[in-house]
Order: C-alpha cells, then structure tokens, then sequence
C-alpha cells in the first residue's frame, strides 16, 4: 500500500487529502503543527474554477450552507464614485457560483470530510514536520510530536508540502529559496455585523491610490450581515514576514479610513465594530525553478504564495490538490506523475503571481485615484473605451476563469492507486 504524507492541515492540505482519496488511495496522513484544527482566520473567496472541484469532491452542498454565492464585484472610488462593476459566479453565467466564506469554516467542513471519509486519525496534531534537506529520503518523515516533545518517524512514499508560506518542506526542495518577500505595506483584517448592502451578495473594492479596502458579506442573519473586510494601507512599523495573526486595534487604523462612505458602507465604522482584528504583512514568495525533489513535492501557499488579490490564494490551492491527485493517476511511475503536475501548475500559477504583485484587476482602482482629478474631472472620462473589460478579461484569462464553464482538466482516472502501487513494485 503506497503511503503518503501531507505536511500542513489547512485547505491545501485537506484539499490534496480529500482529492487523492477519492482517486484510490487509502494510506493518506496530514500531519498538523497546530495543536487542533480550530475555525481561525478570516474570510476569503473560493473562485468557479475551484468551486468546480470542490464540487466533485461532493462538497458543495455542504459549503453553500456556510458561505454566501458572491453576485456581483464592484471597483469604486474611496468617495463612492463607482469604477467597475461585473457579475460573478453563476450570475456571471458560470455553472458553479463564487463562494465568501469564512477560512476557518471551510477547513473545519474539509477536515469534517478527512475524518469521514479517511479515518478519524488521518489528521495527526501537534505534529510539526522536520524536512530533511533534498527532501524524502530512505522511505522515512521525522516529526515532532509537539504533545511530548519527542521526535517520531513514520514511512512514507511521498510527502507533499502544503505547510504554508514559511514552509519547512519547501526549503527542503529549494534550500536557496529565500523565503517570503517583503511589501511595504500592511493588510487588516476583520470582521463586523452590519446591515446588508448592494443585493446582499455583493464584493466591493475600493481605495484612493494609497489606501485599499475590500469588503463583502460571508453569512446572513436576521436581515444582517457578517461582513468580512480587510484594508491595506503603507507599513509604519515593520512585523514579521509571512506572520498572519498579529492581533492589532481598530482605532490605531480606522482614522486613515475615516470619510470612506462605499456603497452605503461606512468604512471606519465597520472597522471600528470588529471584535477581533488581525494585521497581516503583504507578503509573498519568488516562484521556484522546480517544486520537487526526490518523492517530495509542494503545494498550495509553499508552492506559490501569492498578494492576496483577485481571490486566487485558496482558488490555486485547490486546484493544486485536484492536479496533483490527477497526474499522479494518469502516469505509470511517481517521478512521471510529479513531473507532469509540476509542469502544469507551475506553469499556471507562476503568471498569477507576477499579475497580483502589480495589484492584477484591483490596479482600476489606482488608475481611478491618479486620473482623478489630475487629468479628468469624472471616473467615466479617466477610461477609454473598452480599457477597464480589458483589464478584467486579461486577468480572468491568467487565473483561467474564462475556462470555469467547461468540464474538469483533471478527471480521476479510477486507475490511481493502481498506477501508483506500480511504481513503488
């Protein structure tokens, strides 16, 4: 029986498992640094292309239910002036819809089906992994088991790195990688309960060429909504790279949004009624000339950390884990499954990387803060004709949203273990 090994039990992980599961194999364990898989984070948005695998893991029901179907994208000024606005998801003409869901929900949902669908003790906490240099070797992944400070072994044919931007299997892979790259600038993240905007499900970007908010409804109560935000804005004090839960106070922010009125929302408020509030570095990392080595691979966020712009952040990391899954089915040996997996996504998320370091379809808002009022005297006069459809069809092409509508390119040939097992004969 082949044995994998996963390194990381967040949604690239449980993703990989889940994926790799339902091609044939059966001798799946996710190791996990935290101490439990507790619902943390904020919201984020899950794209078609990614709903779409999600989908044919038999997750959708499931996800509906704790999500809210994203309508609409609006891009406007910091005033209000609307910029752009597109449908999305299946009111965009999509056969499966766009999902804001709150990060922590998702991966509780994901770890829920793991323990279904693998066993209850598929998911090992308090296990932080020790990647050895030049990856798996002898058949074997050491890890401390963090419950007892004590360093275990156990036997593996292939272990996949989903541990993160600050992934030890990725050093691993690329000792000469230098880790996360720094932005000089800061995202806040929180959450609030308000009242409903828009139609209820929609997204909206704004900014005023230094400062960025995006904000948008994950869950619907009582004629309210949970409102998810997050806002970026220049560093003034540096934190620690790839760190993703500085706790930090509404009130040393709010004021730099203050007078932000967006689509009824007013901005500093919303801020300023968020229980929890969260700073995040904008942070990244350089892709990589290879992602494996040996029988070791990565995906998800150690594979190709991206800026957390157009929503392709847990979309690739998905879609990371249903490729993977494929290649590994349809080719005869694992060096030939790896290969090809490798030179899919990396090949397709590479481009997105350099697209979201120079802000990938959000850059209209920039556009809009230089052009006005320097050059014109409205947003509808600072573009031409066609220029700002341009910049958001470029952009879909990139992410391979344009391609949402058709079938999964990677069908589960039911052949996987099979394929697998003979490879390690």
């Amino acid at each position: 029986m082949s044995r994998i090994v996963i390194a990381g039990g967040g949604i690239a992980g449980l993703c990989t498992a889940l994926a790799l599961h339902a091609t044939g194999h059966r001798d799946i364990t996710v190791l996990e640094r935290a101490r439990s898989v507790e619902p943390l984070g904020s919201g984020i948005n899950v794209m078609p292309q990614a709903v779409r695998e999600l989908d044919r893991l038999g997750l959708l029901d499931d996800l509906r239910a704790i999500s809210v179907e994203t309508t609409e994208l609006v891009y406007a000024t910091a005033g209000g002036e609307e910029i752009w606005r597109e449908p999305r998801g299946r009111r965009a003409g999509f056969r499966w819809p766009q999902l804001s869901i709150h990060r922590g929900w998702l991966q509780m949902c994901l770890a829920r089906h793991v323990a279904e669908r693998l066993g209850p003790d598929t998911i090992v906490t308090s296990s932080h992994v020790l990647a050895e240099p030049g990856g798996l070797e002898a058949g074997v992944v050491r890890y401390e088991d963090r419950s007892i400070r004590s360093i275990r072994s156990l036997p593996a044919d292939l272990l996949i790195g989903a541990d993160g931007i600050r992934s030890e299997v990725r050093q691993a892979v690329a000792p000469e990688d230098p880790g996360p790259r720094p932005n000089p600038q800061v995202v806040w993240r929180g959450m609030a309960w308000g009242e409903s905007f828009l139609d209820g499900s929609s997204m909206v970007i704004a900014g005023d060429g230094t400062r960025k908010v995006v904000f948008y409804p994950i869950a619907h109560k009582n004629g309210r909504a949970l409102i998810n935000w997050a806002a970026a804005e220049p560093m003034v004090s540096e934190t620690e790279g790839g760190n993703w839960n500085m706790p930090a106070r509404p009130k040393a922010f709010a004021p730099g949004f203050e007078g932000w009125q967006v689509e009824g929302v007013d901005i500093a408020e919303l801020m300023l009624a968020s229980d929890d509030c969260f700073a995040y570095p904008m942070v990244d990392l350089d892709p990589l000339d290879h992602w494996s080595i040996g029988r070791t691979t990565l995906v998800g966020d150690a594979a190709h950390a991206m800026y957390p712009v157009g929503s392709n952040g847990a979309t690739q990391s998905i879609i990371d884990g249903a490729a993977l899954a494929h290649h590994l089915a349809a080719h005869h040996t694992l060096d030939e499954g790896l290969a090809a997996y490798e030179l899919d996504r990396r090949t397709a998320t590479r481009p997105i990387q350099a697209a979201n370091r120079a802000q990938g379809p959000e850059v209209v808002v920039d556009l809009a803060a230089a052009r006005v009022p320097s050059q014109f005297t409205t947003v509808a006069e600072a573009f031409e004709d066609g220029e700002l459809a341009a910049i958001a069809s470029r952009y879909a092409r990139t992410t391979s949203l344009d391609q949402a509508n058709t079938d999964s390119p990677y069908p589960a040939p039911t052949t996987a273990a099979r394929l697998f097992e003979r490879s390690h004969a």
